[in-house]
């Protein structure tokens, strides 16, 4: 064991703190960041806000990561964890069935939309994926297809880490390291409006080019090469890139027309971020797989999803078929408790129902930030906005690597925090904020969002 290098605090989270730069490798983190100081360890939760080890409090505007729907601090969600734990702590899903599991699938059903009507659990939104891609592949080999093994998905779209999650995710930056990946991963436009290559001017249109791209890779790969469609209903990765109208509609007839399974990867978009259970069900598609984690729970605890049509489990039922693939922890007692209890707060509450009702008031509040000479653009739907950022508002031209460096890492992120705002700004495309708050919010929230951004954005223009 080495000496402790980092700075020292002296309230009662010191050895926390202090073990957490000696010790915890966190994700997606250049550690060498905190090699001369703290790292921010946030110690509690309670509705919309968090606080960190010495007392200051954050308004949590990413909702802990696109998870925390319901907010934090409740205590019905921690109570049936601590009685599910008591009663039957865990069992696999190996051949045998606890309740919980049995009655979450059950709910979940209830929920999806069409004949979306097998589960199977997962502990999250990679494994969920990595599980889609795999049903896939089994399914075609078994009604006698077996070379339809391919999956397009869209540029700079993130779907996971896990080895074929990754192969799926369009982020060359977070792939390069683990090449090679699984082969069969291909790549379309996505639906960024606000820099579209094509029909600039009618987002209609460039909806239905947007689309036909995706018909087109599947002829130049070959219809009987290709399994799989993976898209968001959002996409996150790039700022929240909302489905043109049609666009989804186009689709659902390309993925017909060539036997190809459509997955709605909705590890983000479903439980209430869209103001609906399910994103597909806000543009008014049918997928065939519905990939979900994150709000499931509320990040009470991990657990994920594949929602499967009832078709798609067929090849499987005979006395000796098997899907092939399993979790230890998918399906978990104590996760699927948790779950249930989450989607009873939601029901009592209505929150899909209050996104809904407030989601225009966050949009506008929002779009004040459009006055700023460093706001391009704000789009997003539901409880899921991204900010883009730019140099010059009239000729919408961005920032090179070396630029958003300087303003992302090396002011932007720690000024927001700073400032009290937990979000992302993110560069895995061109430079945003992306902003998704627990689901409880109100106005008074979307103002605190609004006047720090405000202020934070202003001061970073000033330092351009």
């Amino acid at each position: 064991m080495r000496a402790h290098t980092g700075a020292r605090t002296t309230n009662r989270w010191g050895n926390t703190m202090a073990n957490a730069t000696d010790h915890l490798w966190m994700h997606f983190t250049r550690m060498s960041s905190y090699r001369d100081g703290e790292v921010p360890t946030i110690v509690r939760g309670e509705g919309a806000y968090v606080w960190d080890a010495q007392g200051r409090r954050y308004l949590d505007g990413l909702s802990g990561l696109f998870v925390v729907n319901a907010g934090h601090g409740r205590t019905e969600l921690a109570e049936a964890a601590a009685k599910q734990a008591a009663e039957l702590a865990f069992f696999p899903l190996w051949s045998y069935a606890h309740p919980t599991a049995v009655e979450l699938a059950s709910r979940i059903a209830s929920l999806t939309p069409g004949d979306l009507n097998r589960v199977f659990f997962t502990t999250g939104g990679s494994e969920a994926v990595e599980s889609a891609w795999k049903l896939a592949r089994a399914y075609f080999k078994r009604v006698g297809k077996p070379n339809k093994h391919k999956v397009v998905s869209r540029h700079i779209a993130y779907h996971g880490t896990s080895m074929g999650a990754l192969s799926i995710t369009g982020l060359p930056g977070i792939k390069s390291d683990f090449e090679p990946l699984v082969p069969g991963g291909i790549k379309v436009p996505n639906t960024n409006f606000y820099r579209a290559p094509e029909h600039g001017s009618s987002v209609e249109d460039f909806g239905r080019w947007a689309a036909e791209e995706i018909a087109r890779a599947i002829e130049r790969e070959g219809p009987d090469t290709v399994a799989a469609v993976f898209l968001e209903p959002v996409q996150n990765s790039g700022g929240c890139f909302p489905p043109p109208p049609g666009y989804f509609e186009r689709v659902r007839e390309i993925c017909d027309a060539y036997d190809v399974l459509l997955v709605s990867d909705e590890v983000i978009c479903a439980w209430g971020r869209l103001g609906h259970y399910f994103g597909a069900e806000r543009y008014g598609y049918q997928p065939d797989i519905i990939t979900t984690a994150k709000g499931l729970t509320s990040g009470y605890a991990p657990l994920g999803a594949m929602i499967a049509r009832d078709e798609l489990i067929e090849p499987f039922l005979s006395e000796t078929g098997m899907f092939a693939h399993g979790i230890t922890f998918g399906g978990h007692p104590v996760s699927c408790a948790v779950a249930l209890a989450n989607l009873d707060v939601f029901a009592r509450e209505d929150l899909t129902g209050h996104v809904r009702a407030t989601e225009d008031a966050f949009r506008s509040t929002l779009e004040k930030l459009l006055d700023l000479p460093i706001v391009g653009d704000v789009r997003g739907d539901g409880y899921f906005y991204g900010i883009e950022l730019v140099k010059d508002k009239a000729t919408r031209a961005t920032f090179d690597e070396a630029e958003s460096e300087r303003l992302l890492r090396g002011f932007l992120s720690t000024a927001l925090f700073q400032a009290g705002l937990y979000c992302r700004a993110d560069d895995r495309g061109d430079p945003v904020v992306q902003l998704a708050p627990p689901l409880i919010c109100e106005q008074a929230q979307f103002d605190e969002m609004e006047q720090i951004l405000r202020a934070v954005l202003t001061e970073a223009w000033q330092r351009l």
